[in-house]
């Protein structure tokens, strides 16, 4: 979390190396997108599994989108994305170590919400009543 109010261009931390901040911007945006967290999800408790499982866990996403986005993940180290030998080929994936201790490191937020659900959702309706 970015420390006080800094305008965006100030690093996040003074004292970190630079690289250190871009990575974290880029990943908190990765993981905030609409679609990582949830693949994410999917294969904690799928384990490998096929694209069509994959999307089929992932109600609404398209298949442009569900690409781009185990694509990206791949990139990044999060999974590995295996394709069988066999006619016709079998593409399976599954998370490495690195992807399971993301989706650990925001299981926090997951808590967090549960716990302060009715108290959002409270203040939205609050909010939205005054307009």
């Amino acid at each position: 979390m970015r420390p006080g109010l800094m305008p965006k261009d100030e690093p996040l931390l003074k004292d970190v190396d630079p690289r250190l901040n871009a990575l974290v911007m880029d990943l908190i945006g990765r993981v905030a997108d609409k679609w990582t967290m949830t693949i994410l999800e999917v294969l904690v408790e799928g384990g490998e599994m096929r694209f069509s499982r994959i999307a089929d866990g992932v109600p609404g996403i398209s298949q442009k989108m569900l690409t781009q986005t185990l694509r990206a993940m791949e990139r990044d180290g999060l999974l590995v994305r295996t394709v069988h030998p066999v006619v016709p080929p079998r593409v399976e994936y599954r998370l490495t170590d690195l992807g399971y201790s993301l989706g650990g490191a925001f299981c926090g937020v997951w808590t967090w919400a549960e716990e302060n659900l009715t108290r959002i959702e409270a203040s939205r309706a609050d909010y939205d009543g005054r307009e």
